[in-house]
């Protein structure tokens, strides 16, 4: 088997041994005109048969959504990651872009374990709203600590003791 993996001319090839079957299994159609309105289509080396294709096809959405939304987020939610960060000699762009997944994991963790970055969140709304709040307090003023900051973010916004 000599399969492209996506329509491009020069797109990567899966050989024999790497994909044992093209899964075609997500097909939603509109009740009354029988339009397509979502097709998809995996390729996989997990056997695929009438009890497993199933799982593959879970497997494959469950993918795309961690894909598709994290992306999305890191694209468009504050961290502008679709920015060129090609600009350096030789290392830059991939440092750069670390500080922005480890800023990503930092935000990830605080919104499930910190109640204080929880409340400011809730009550700032976007993302993005919470980074330009970020930007103009630490502009001016100095915090001794990141539950510094955040505490005088709860007093201000006035959503709870501090």
């Amino acid at each position: 088997m000599d399969l492209p993996l996506r329509g491009a001319r020069a797109a990567t090839r899966a050989t024999r041994g790497t994909v044992r079957e093209l899964v075609r299994a997500d097909r939603v159609t509109h009740e009354t005109t029988g339009e397509v309105r979502y097709h998809n289509a995996w390729a996989t080396n997990w056997p695929v048969n009438a009890e497993t294709v199933g799982a593959v096809a879970r497997t494959g959405r469950a993918r795309w959504k961690v894909e598709n939304e994290g992306y999305n987020v890191l694209k468009r939610r504050g961290y502008c990651l679709e920015h060129n960060y090609g600009h350096g000699q030789q290392h830059l762009a991939a440092v750069l872009v670390t500080l922005v997944l480890l800023a990503f994991l930092s935000h990830t963790v605080l919104g499930r374990c910190d109640r204080a970055y929880q409340r400011v969140r809730a009550e700032l709304g976007p993302r993005r709203t919470f980074f330009e709040d970020l930007r103009a307090l630490t502009r001016y003023l100095l915090f001794a600590s990141w539950e510094d900051l955040l505490r005088f973010m709860v007093v201000g916004l006035e959503i709870g003791p501090p």
